[in-house]
């Protein structure tokens, strides 16, 4: 047996515990101080009381089902016999290995359950100063850059209880450096797969783009549906600094065991630009907190969410445009279709500090409802100390329109097509705002894929 399996057990064994915390951190190599950050955040989990139903943000998501103590907080693999385009086809992923041919892309990291089974990046990025891989290796070649912004200026351990549960046990993930005025078009990808039923993935992302550099990350959750309870817990860190422009796809489609928690904040400093899309499929259970802070005064986040639940599927999206500078832009629009017994909820703020005038803020949340027995809720919200401002809402939840669907059946078009006609139209104007044709493309797939022709 490796030093890593036997570490694997020994936690497994433990569980969610300060032992579990010490495992993971052996295996990691971890140094001192990085030990001592993970024991501190577990002491603040233990400090924190779980969410409640009473809490606002929790009011209506039910975590009865979550069985943490059934969890193996760590499961690392002997993943050397295992390939990269093997990992992604088991996930279920489509043309694997187009999807990690170096070809249009600057980087790829592909992880398994704890493990990199992969990291590359193009040697002319890497020659500019770039550095893209997995997080535990950043951690241990570049550590004061890393600590310089893990878990401190988007999301602390303190941010809440799940993330403090991840600050402890934190295993995977990325990282992403952009140095001062570089331009990087290709998109760096990453990859999040889990193949042990029963694990408990922490998979953190950390992107810093420095002032005046432009990058494009993608990150994708993948994995398919095993039997019993599987968490995920991920935490997305996105520091854009002054002048800097960084576009960011997220596409989760975790399989149906998968009790899915994320937490994404973004800082942006002056003339700062976000273009984000967060994409929504898979799992059983996801629970996202989604946020822009716009600190810096002339920024600009664009925040485009697409979500689309079946079967018995629960997705909860909280999303948060801060506005604490003058002449701060956040455009947001969140749009999600129902079918079987699904459940969405949206709940959205739009918060203006006191001083940030000129602030121009809008915040969109619309749901397509499929069948009978689905329900989408959906809740804005604004919260303004300034008084010369412009900001906008506005929710809405409605069904397909049978006299749109019989329109189309008269012309001859079968019902399932005219279905996912009505719903990728439905789609269409936040698809057409993201100018990147393989993730139109992907999204067009999707759909149709969940619609069921």
């Amino acid at each position: 047996m490796s030093i890593t399996a036997d570490i694997s057990e020994t936690a497994t064994a433990t569980g969610f515990s300060r032992e579990g915390v010490e495992a993971v951190s052996r295996a990691r190599l971890d140094t001192g101080a990085a030990r001592d950050a993970r024991l501190r955040a577990w002491e603040l989990y233990e400090s924190l009381p779980m969410p409640q139903r009473t809490d606002e943000e929790w009011r209506r998501t039910d975590l009865r089902g979550l069985k943490l103590d059934r969890l193996r907080p760590y499961a690392a693999l002997d993943g050397s016999g295992v390939s990269p385009v093997q990992a992604l086809e088991e996930a279920g992923v489509e043309d694997a290995a187009a999807q990690i041919a170096l070809g249009p892309n600057a980087g790829v990291v592909v992880q398994r359950d704890a493990d990199t089974i992969l990291a590359t990046l193009d040697p002319e990025v890497a020659a500019q100063g770039v550095i893209f891989t997995d997080l535990a290796t950043a951690y241990r070649e570049h550590p004061e850059l890393v600590n310089r912004y893990f878990m401190t200026r988007a999301v602390p351990a303190a941010f809440g209880k799940f993330e403090a549960l991840h600050a402890a046990f934190w295993q995977g993930g990325s990282f992403l450096y952009v140095p001062k005025g570089v331009t990087i078009e290709a998109p760096f990808r990453a990859f999040s797969l889990i193949s042990e039923p029963g694990a408990a993935i922490f998979s953190h992302t950390l992107a810093v783009v420095e002032e005046g550099a432009q990058a494009f990350m993608a990150d994708a959750f993948r994995s398919p549906s095993l039997e019993g309870q599987s968490f995920a817990s991920a935490v997305v860190e996105l520091i854009v600094e002054p002048d800097a422009k960084l576009r960011y796809v997220q596409v989760q489609d975790w399989g149906r065991n998968v009790w899915n928690f994320m937490t994404e904040r973004a800082t942006l400093a002056q003339d700062a630009t976000l273009n984000s899309l967060h994409v929504a499929l898979g799992s059983k259970f996801s629970k996202a907190s989604i946020g822009s802070h716009l600190r810096g005064k002339n920024t600009l986040a664009e925040m485009l969410g697409i979500y689309f639940a079946d079967g018995d599927q629960f997705f909860d999206h909280h999303t948060w445009q801060l506005h604490e500078s003058p002449y701060g832009t956040s455009d947001l629009e969140f749009k999600g279709a129902l079918k079987g017994n699904a459940r969405s909820v949206y709940s959205g703020l739009i918060k203006v500090f006191e001083g940030a005038q000129k602030t121009d803020a809008y915040q969109q949340n619309r749901n397509l409802v499929l069948s009978r027995s689905a329900r989408a809720d959906s809740i804005p919200n604004l919260e303004i100390a300034a008084n010369d401002v412009r900001c906008t809402h506005g929710a809405t939840v409605s069904q397909v329109e049978e006299e749109h669907l019989f329109y189309l059946q008269t012309r001859g078009v079968p019902r399932s097509e005219a279905q996912n006609l009505i719903v990728e139209g439905f789609f269409r104007p936040i698809i057409d705002r993201v100018p990147v044709e393989e993730v139109q493309e992907f999204l067009r797939t999707a759909i149709a894929r969940k619609v069921g022709i």
